[in-house]
């Protein structure tokens, strides 16, 4: 009977310390491995702590003059700091960047405080001309990055990213300064020279649009295409007699109506809010006729937004005189974007950079247009052969707004009025 009772009693025994063994070894191995893990960790920072001392000894070895550059390949800039530098007479300036040094140089020093980068102990920091002659180049030629690359000594990433900072910084610091509405005594003076130059009265701005060719976005792709059947963007701008722009609106795709990308921009939402032109009306025949802007028959009429006659109706002598007198004035804005895409010819072709950066990079190029033609740098007219060449022709918009506002239609009245009374003089 004593048999039979002791023997569970082993068993329970047995069990237990069997049970005991397991979990003495479970947590040995739990240490085991904690202390493995700790070992790995103190060897990876003294590893760490080794490298950074072989680094700074190599720093301190090293001459401040000459400095090994690394992360980045071996790179010849001798064109850039002989050839350009030193050896580029004003024609080649204007050439090759299209304004003079004087104003290359100007244009660095306004873009200095987004633009500038200072050197590193890895390695020196691109001069902040250098920087800005890259993204010129490319606004200018519109070749490809690889190109700009063994042309000035830099890596591809690096083009990219000059272009685009180079942008940012043109629109941000400049535009403020060189394309900008024009103060009150800027408006009387722009109206004074309209009416010397085209017999025009009040007005003091051109609008237009023309679309500058990109390449297909990945998506909505089918809005991009324009009238002509190749993806664009549209440029929206409104420029004085002089070719200067005041007023651009980009960005809009290339299947929207001209009257739709007005009706969505800034300059509309200023206008119908009366803050657009200060209150300087003149009584012509009758009429009170304040500042206002010509434009295609795309437009609507609007008391400061004059158009032509529909052709598609008779049209009396003086409406003909009327269309005639504004289609005079109005040249000046269609020659302006053949200066500005024969200048900047990354208009000209088409643009593969992203959809993001390309309204910046227009309104940039519009931005250096207006800088050239105020600091009076040289226009070569053989830059215009390459739009005989365009491969991109611009569509015509045949869809005319018929938009009707009884006062504009007076004032449109009253100015054919006029010029008819000045034909008959």
């Amino acid at each position: 009977m004593a048999e039979e009772t002791a023997l569970p009693l082993m068993f329970l025994l047995l069990f237990l310390l069997t049970r005991r063994r397991a979990d003495l070894e479970h947590t040995s191995l739990g240490q085991r491995n904690d202390a493995r893990r700790r070992l790995r960790i103190r060897q990876y920072f003294q590893q760490r702590q080794r490298k950074m001392i072989l680094m700074v000894m190599a720093h301190g070895n090293s001459s401040t003059n000459c400095r090994k550059r690394i992360w980045c390949k071996p790179r010849s800039s001798d064109w850039w700091e002989r050839v350009v530098l030193d050896e580029f007479q004003p024609n080649d300036w204007l050439e090759n960047f299209r304004m003079s040094k004087e104003t290359f140089f100007h244009v660095c020093n306004k873009l200095k405080p987004m633009v500038s980068r200072r050197n590193t102990h890895l390695r020196p920091a691109l001069p902040l001309e250098k920087r800005v002659a890259v993204a010129f180049w490319r606004l200018a030629t519109n070749v490809e990055y690889r190109t700009i690359s063994h042309l000035f000594g830099i890596g591809r990433s690096t083009v990219c990213k000059c272009v685009r900072e180079v942008c940012h910084a043109i629109v941000t610091l400049l535009k403020p300064l060189y394309l900008s509405l024009p103060s009150n005594d800027g408006f009387e003076m722009t109206a004074q020279r309209f009416v010397r130059k085209w017999n025009f009265p009040q007005c003091v701005g051109v609008i237009d649009s023309c679309h500058i060719p990109i390449s297909a976005p990945p998506q909505y792709h089918r809005d991009f295409l324009n009238g002509k059947g190749w993806h664009s963007v549209v440029l929206q701008g409104v420029v004085d007699d002089t070719g200067k722009f005041w007023d651009v609106c980009t960005g809009s795709s290339g299947s929207s109506l001209d009257a739709k990308i007005l009706r969505n921009s800034d300059l509309w939402t200023t206008a119908t809010e009366r803050r657009l032109f200060p209150d300087c009306s003149k009584n012509i025949i009758g009429t009170p006729v304040n500042y206002l802007l010509i434009g295609s028959s795309s437009y609507p009429l609007q008391e400061w937004l004059l158009k032509p006659y529909s052709e598609m109706e008779a049209l009396t002598p003086h409406q003909l005189v009327f269309n005639y007198t504004l289609s005079q004035a109005h040249a000046i804005i269609e020659d302006t974007f053949r200066r500005l895409k024969a200048r900047w010819q990354c208009l000209l072709k088409r643009n593969d950079c992203s959809l993001e950066l390309i309204p910046t990079m227009i309104t940039a190029c519009c931005i250096l247009h207006n800088v050239c033609e105020k600091h009076n740098d040289g226009f070569n007219s053989e830059w215009l052969g390459v739009l005989g060449q365009e491969e991109f022709p611009q569509p015509n918009q045949m869809v005319s707004d018929r938009t009707v506002d009884s006062q504009a239609e007076e004032i449109r009245e009253a100015l054919s009025v006029y010029f008819m009374g000045l034909q008959e003089r």
